[in-house]
């Protein structure tokens, strides 16, 4: 018996296989345009869909016996859909300006905070239900056909299963689903004037959707017994996948984009995470939740900070048979001859501002260059400012209710023994990074697992899929040092904004 997770990403789709016991063994990926325009930021749902097959398609050959495939998906974008469930437009992505104008309008009839109160998200034109109204009104054709609204999840689902239903946690991206009662919120649906039949079945996280259909299965190559499972937003995928599951502890999701989501017992201050802009989304555990406090240049800084500066590094790194993080680590720790913080300050704000200000005007700063600044220390300094950009989350959820005292490490940024270190210094407490890069197709596979039998239940999964590489404790000097330096990074965004 196999079971696999399906990743259906911005740009690509990924399909994960793994044995019945957890154990990895292959993947299969296809990626698809995305169209940036005029204004409009679009992606063709059918060429997701066309990516899926394929992707199932490839490791059903391989694998026959796949039991079950548990579907993630990003989260936001939405297309209307007909009976059959065939897309009647190019879906809008979250970046898509369209549905400001919407969005506004629906905090003059509903005031935000009462939004917020109910939906766990902040009025943002992002988010599903503003470009829905945005269809309704300058694409009334199309909502006169549409019988179906879908997010990629359950249009996967759909497509595969012929079931209807989308799980709690990617619900929320809507901006239209109660999180306290777990239904859609008929108020909002109403003052927004979007037809709430058209939505799918809000399911727990996990739930399967039953088994795919026949010609379907016939056509990649499934068994006609194969379950479909409704997994999650990405984010909550992988938080199951670092085996986060109590409020002692949050993950910390190092990839292109930095993230750290802690745990709540129950509903945190909503208060705190509105003037944060932080989501509160219902989490796999139920009434526990989770909530994203990120920014959008993670370790896609670092990668900028090495295409663009380090081009002679990464040439010496080919020629020395070592990576140029290694060499630029290893160039700093030469310049220094004691382990310390730059000094430095970089606002990592190099594609906008994510949590706590969500604001894309935002831009990247660097502050305290010299003629003698070395590249291996603007390289540190990019480490340092994401890093100081995450204790700044952290001090502003400090009033949610947020009580954690261990972070677990997933992504490409948990490799980086230095980056690792630093975190743990700075924020001044233990981090555990974990074997697992891809933590949201590993908690996909989990939760599919538990679906069709594998695993008994989430602690049972994580003690065959979760898997620990080294854990980094915090040093009382080192944390002292990058306070001194903490303190004036907050400083710094109010500083510099007006200028841009």
């Amino acid at each position: 018996m196999k079971i696999a997770g399906l990743d259906i990403g911005t740009t690509g789709c990924k399909l994960t296989v793994f044995d019945e016991k957890g154990t990895y063994l292959d993947k299969s990926y296809k990626d698809y345009p995305v169209k940036r325009s005029g204004g409009e930021h679009e992606v063709d749902a059918e060429a997701i869909m066309d990516g899926v097959y394929m992707v199932i398609r490839e490791m059903a050959g391989k694998y026959a016996d796949i039991a079950g495939i548990g579907v993630t998906s990003f989260g936001e974008t939405c297309v209307l859909a007909d009976e059959n469930g065939k897309p009647l437009h190019m879906a809008m992505l979250y970046t898509d300006p369209r549905g400001a104008a919407e969005c506004e309008e629906l905090t003059r009839k509903m005031d935000g905070r009462t939004i917020a109160s109910i939906t766990g998200v902040k009025p943002h034109e992002m988010y599903s239900l503003p470009k829905l109204m945005w269809l309704k009104r300058n694409r009334p054709e199309i909502y006169a056909k549409a019988r179906h609204v879908f997010l990629m999840e359950d249009y996967v689902v759909f497509a595969l299963t012929g079931a209807a239903q989308i799980d709690y946690s990617l619900a929320t991206r809507t901006m239209a689903f109660d999180i306290t009662s777990l239904k859609w919120s008929e108020e909002i649906f109403k003052i927004a004037d979007i037809d709430m039949g058209l939505m799918s079945k809000p399911v727990p996280t996990g739930t399967s959707a039953g088994a795919v259909r026949p010609e379907i299965a016939k056509e990649l190559g499934l068994s006609a017994d194969t379950q479909i499972v409704s997994i999650s937003h990405d984010q909550v995928a992988a938080a199951v996948g670092a085996g986060v599951f109590d409020s002692d502890t949050a993950v910390d999701g190092a990839g292109t984009v930095e993230c750290v989501t802690p745990v709540y017992d129950g509903l945190p201050e909503l208060e705190v995470m509105y003037a944060g802009n932080y989501a509160v989304v219902p989490y796999v555990v139920p009434g526990k939740y989770v909530a994203y406090a990120f920014s959008y240049t993670g370790g896609a800084l670092i990668q900028w900070c090495v295409d663009t500066l380090a081009k002679k590094e990464k040439e010496l790194a080919v020629e020395q048979g070592v990576s140029v993080n290694e060499l630029l680590e290893g160039k700093y720790r030469k310049l220094y001859k004691e382990e310390c913080p730059t000094g430095m300050l970089v606002l990592p704000h190099f594609a906008g501002a994510a949590t706590p200000y969500m604001d894309t005007g935002s831009k990247g700063v660097m502050v305290g260059l010299t003629a003698a600044t070395a590249v291996c220390e603007i390289y540190r300094a990019c480490m340092e400012g994401v890093v100081y950009e995450m204790m700044l989350n952290m001090e502003c959820l400090k009033d949610s209710g947020v009580h954690f005292t261990m972070l677990q490490a997933t992504g490409g940024g948990a490799r980086s023994k230095v980056w690792m270190q630093m975190k743990a210094d700075a924020l001044d407490m233990p981090i555990t990074a974990l074997k697992t890069v891809d933590a949201g197709t590993v908690g996909s596979a989990m939760l599919t697992g538990i679906a069709v039998g594998c695993f008994t239940d989430l602690q049972d999964a994580a003690a065959h899929m979760v898997e620990k590489r080294e854990v980094y404790k915090p040093r009382k000097e080192m944390h002292e040092k990058y306070q001194e330096i903490y303190q004036r990074y907050r400083k710094l965004y109010e500083a510099v904004r007006p200028l841009m």
